[in-house]
């Protein structure tokens, strides 16, 4: 049993063991795309590339046998910058966005397309749970949001844009008007974390930044001047666009969230500067979210005053102060409440990693999305092969108070079914995503001109997009090893080469035993189920393969 060193650490393994499987008995993980138990090594992402014995070159970890004495470095600088080209080149052809053009948008980055299907699906409860994931108050930004994410819907430029707001008001609306028994929806809360939150101001930033630190177990109190909770949206905007009913609802489920006394909201409280000194020796970390500020009110609340707002570091949102943190119109006048929300959900983040003093990783994490940009006309096409055409659903419109009724249960599932889905539906379990980001991979390094968009979905249970695929092999093997009557190949030669069916055969005969071993094994999004597709496994049994942990 050969011993070797890995990072400095010794481990002893069984021969014919790979360094890749090695590292994983000391817990060191190597990212690995084209990897998979049972299937022989592929070699084709070079992700997994180490250092061994201080030689000139790197190699696959997933295809290199360990070997007495041997001395790899897997974590270097010289290493990473290799693996951080691989995924770069990867990719540089990649057709497949991230996350829909108007999640993109949308200021919150609400999960919209998760809505749609959804609300579609009937499932009311999931749809404003994946809503309150990024806006507590849907019932009242549904009423008065600028539409900034039907102005990135892709149907825009192709007929007209999904209803999205008029959607999530319904979802907002539905979950408020729950009677029977049946609750309004309140998210789980964490344990109490021991630590205090006081927030000036009860305006969206402030009430969103509430809603997001209270479910990470933090004890929170929102201090305001006037009577009522809600800022702007209580006081600069009229009832007729926004009822009251709607906002007191919005707000007392934020009061609601988590046991004990839940959000404590203490009105009619000047903050100055003797009671921001109180705050300050009461309370673990502070957020101010009290509208526009000028200099003097700046001073007040003991922060710097730059340019139209308190100065903060702009990722963070923190004051030069540690634990006070300010957002929304505080830093500069918003006119839209959807950019206050988005301000008051980062803040929370960014509080809560002080609040618990988080560990932030040397260079990696960040955030990190492919985007395709523009189609053609021939790809819209294909696109929206699929989606209907009837038009958008407006609104019925009446009643009193000068409010007007959103849409029927029936005009929002059939509105719903508009949405082309521009998302990757498999973002949660995409490996070529998870090392994008922990690499901080710029998918435009490399880039050229990227394929083009193609989506085959005449199989019964899976869709394919080519334009995803990084030729990792792994649904060649599968199917090779299950003895698949057609299966998967490459076709074609350099740079040209894909993966497609024997013969040109349909792609529906492709995969009639093991689609779903290949879906799950696919580690970029190219292969996935359909939306339709039935929950029972196929009719053939599959012939089961070694599925251990396939996200890197």
């Amino acid at each position: 049993m050969p011993k070797l060193r890995i990072d400095n650490r010794e481990v002893e393994v069984a021969a014919g063991t790979t360094l890749l499987a090695a590292a994983a008995k000391l817990g060191i993980r190597i990212p690995a795309l084209c990897h998979l138990e049972g299937c022989d090594a592929q070699t084709s992402c070079l992700v997994c590339l180490v250092k061994v014995n201080g030689g000139s070159r790197l190699v696959p970890s997933c295809a290199t046998v360990a070997v007495e004495g041997m001395v790899v470095e897997s974590e270097t600088a010289e290493v990473r910058s290799f693996r951080k080209a691989a995924i770069e080149l990867l990719l540089a052809e990649h057709a497949g966005d991230c996350y829909a053009p108007c999640e993109n948008v949308c200021p919150a980055h609400m999960d919209i397309p998760t809505m749609m299907r959804n609300i579609e699906a009937g499932d009311l409860r999931a749809a404003v749970a994946t809503v309150k994931k990024a806006i507590p108050l849907p019932a009242t930004l549904g009423r008065i949001c600028p539409e900034l994410c039907e102005k990135g819907c892709r149907r825009a430029s192709r007929d007209d844009s999904v209803s999205i707001c008029s959607l999530k008001r319904y979802v907002g609306d539905k979950d408020l008007a729950k009677g029977g028994g049946n609750s309004p929806y309140l998210p789980e809360c964490k344990p109490a974390s021991g630590k205090s939150v006081a927030i000036v101001g009860s305006g969206p930033a402030g009430l969103t930044a509430a809603w997001f630190l209270r479910q990470n177990g933090h004890a929170v109190t929102l201090f305001d001047d006037h009577p009522l909770p809600g800022g702007a949206l209580r006081y600069a905007i009229a009832e007729e666009l926004l009822p009251r009913a709607t906002l007191n609802a919005e707000i007392d489920l934020i009061r609601a969230l988590g046991s004990g006394e839940g959000v404590t909201f203490v009105m009619n409280t000047r903050v100055d500067a003797g009671k921001m000194a109180e705050l300050k020796r009461d309370f673990d970390a502070i957020l101010l979210a009290a509208g526009p500020v000028d200099q003097e009110k700046a001073a007040a609340l003991g922060a710097d005053y730059v340019g139209k707002g308190i100065k903060v570091d702009r990722k963070t949102l923190q004051t030069q102060e540690p634990k006070v943190f300010a957002a929304g119109s505080a830093l500069i006048p918003l006119q839209h409440a959807i950019r206050a929300v988005a301000d008051g959900k980062n803040a929370a983040k960014h509080m809560h990693a002080f609040l618990i003093a988080e560990a932030r990783e040397q260079g990696g994490g960040g955030e990190f999305a492919s985007r395709m940009g523009r189609l053609t006309d021939a790809e819209m096409d294909r696109f929206f092969a699929e989606t209907p055409t009837f038009p958008r659903e407006i609104p019925h419109r009446g009643g009193g108070g000068g409010t007007k009724d959103g849409l029927s249960d029936s005009q929002a599932v059939r509105e719903a079914s508009r949405c082309a889905h521009c998302d990757c539906s498999k973002l949660d379990s995409c490996r070529l995503h998870d090392v994008a980001m922990s690499y901080q991979a710029n998918p435009a390094r490399y880039r050229g001109t990227r394929r083009e968009f193609q989506r085959q979905s005449v199989h019964p249970l899976i869709v394919y997009e080519s334009g995803k695929c990084i030729l990792c092999g792994l649904c060649v093997a599968i199917a090779s090893r299950a003895a698949e009557p057609l299966g998967l190949t490459f076709i074609g030669r350099g740079f040209n080469v894909k993966v497609g069916v024997p013969l040109n055969a349909e792609f529906s005969k492709a995969l009639e035993r093991v689609a779903r071993e290949c879906v799950a094994a696919c580690p970029s999004g190219a292969l996935d189920l359909r939306y339709d597709a039935p929950a029972e496994r196929d009719a053939n049994p599959p012939i089961r393969l070694s599925l251990p942990q396939l996200r890197t």
